[in-house]
């Protein structure tokens, strides 16, 4: 936190284009709400490892009125993109700030599958999502790489997507505002389009996203992920 009210000293001028652009510009476009903005801003900070902004806005995510479960599952959801160790970092972060706050660890289970029906369950949640692009894709996969499929059924969608704390539809819009804030990843984002779109987040919804990660991925990534949503999606 100090590091970023420093600015406001050192660089006043950036302060002021920072401020007007994220708060007076880009915040008030589009149809989403307070803690919808504020958990597309966590996982596109877990993404870029931006960590101090990161922290900052877990104070903002419960002033908003986010639940410490919400947030925390925010954060879970970035593991199968981002990986164990940068989505650790961003752990660390909210935990940091859960005992500023005196909110007790852990924080209730929203695990919802056991070993022996998490493939299943996950499966599930992939068809639910993707559609029969699921069977053909696990049909035409060569045999030494079905194993990856397995595991992203098992542990993307099996582990994570069927967690309780955030619904489908905050889980694959929030999977979108990752995958592009990552950059290079359009292949995924335009499947994550399609997604978004089966299970009831249309264009507009899916642009105010990509808009609210703007500020935090830059010009490129923005301009990249909604050439994907235009692609999918024409106008």
């Amino acid at each position: 936190m100090d590091r970023i009210e420093n600015s406001k000293e050192t660089d006043p001028d950036f302060q002021d284009i920072l401020s007007r652009f994220i708060f007076g510009e880009v915040f008030y476009q589009g149809n989403l709400d307070n803690k919808q903005c504020e958990l597309i801003t966590l996982v596109v900070l877990a993404t870029n490892q931006t960590l101090p902004q990161l922290k900052a806005h877990v104070y903002a995510a419960l002033n908003v009125g986010l639940t410490p479960v919400e947030i925390k599952e925010a954060i879970y959801q970035c593991a199968p993109y981002l990986g164990f160790p940068k989505t650790l970092n961003a752990i660390i972060e909210v935990n940091e700030v859960f005992k500023a706050r005196n909110i007790a660890l852990p924080l209730e289970s929203q695990k919802q599958v056991e070993e022996n029906n998490r493939f299943d369950k996950g499966l599930a949640v992939q068809v639910e999502i993707f559609g029969e692009v699921i069977a053909k894709n696990r049909e035409n996969v060569p045999s030494n790489q079905k194993h990856i499929q397995d595991y992203l059924s098992a542990f993307c969608f099996g582990d994570f997507y069927t967690r309780g704390g955030l619904d489908l539809k905050t889980r694959e819009l929030l999977t979108l505002c990752i995958v592009s804030s990552l950059g290079g990843c359009e292949s995924q984002v335009k499947a994550h389009v399609r997604g978004n779109l089966n299970v009831g987040n249309d264009k507009e919804t899916m642009i105010t996203a990509i808009t609210h990660c703007l500020p935090y991925m830059g010009f490129p990534r923005t301009l990249n992920a909604l050439s994907c949503v235009n692609e999918i999606i024409p106008e």
